[in-house]
């Protein structure tokens, strides 16, 4: 399995290509959600050029998850579509502060939605990603619109976690803010025992 993390200059149109195919497949033909999308690809205002991309692939070089990075300091997502997550809270606006969106692991597994232990390895591991590679940025927190199960699985993988505010029922769904602590020496409790033996 192989993570890449970069922005849209990184990767080759293929890589992108099949990124966006993929998000269509597990955001709206898996989970239902209703975006706006073109020829089966999802995309949206919140994928530009700084916007950095992790991308989970297959040996066979299949996407097989994907998140977005993107800084505070400019339009995203829980700030511009979400705003009622933060409980009338100003939205988070620094450099150091960094949101986690569009994460969505294996065959339509987004984080939160199954049980699949190879879908929660790569999560967790996806996750380590995106925390060091938000450090390398100067970024200390993450921030995400979640569904309300992750808090518990996230506390369970080691990971502090904060509310910023009630979860809220959006579309059927308990949602809230949740900002997690950047720890770029973090690593599943599963990689500590593996290390531990080692």
């Amino acid at each position: 399995m192989e993570i890449i993390a970069g922005t849209v200059e990184s990767f080759s149109a293929d890589v992108l290509f099949d990124m966006a195919r993929y998000r269509h497949h597990v955001f709206v033909e898996k989970l239902g959600w209703k975006l706006h999308t073109r020829g089966r690809l999802e995309l949206d205002e919140f994928d530009r050029k700084d916007t950095i991309y992790l991308i989970a692939r297959d040996p066979d070089g299949r996407v097989v998850g994907t998140s977005r990075l993107l800084p505070t300091y400019r339009p995203y997502l829980l700030a511009s579509v979400f705003p009622q997550l933060l409980g009338g809270n100003p939205a988070p606006c620094s450099p150091k502060v960094w949101e986690l969106s569009r994460f969505a692991v294996a065959d339509g597994a987004q984080v939160g939605a199954g049980d699949d232990p190879q879908a929660w390895s790569l999560a967790l591991d996806m996750l380590g990603v995106a925390m060091r590679t938000v450090a390398k940025e100067g970024g200390q927190r993450l921030i995400c619109a979640s569904p309300l199960g992750i808090e518990r699985i996230l506390r369970r993988a080691g990971l502090p976690t904060h509310r910023v505010a009630p979860p809220v029922l959006v579309e059927g769904q308990h949602l809230f803010a949740c900002l997690i602590e950047v720890d770029k020496d973090w690593a599943s409790r599963r990689d500590r025992r593996t290390a531990a033996v080692a």
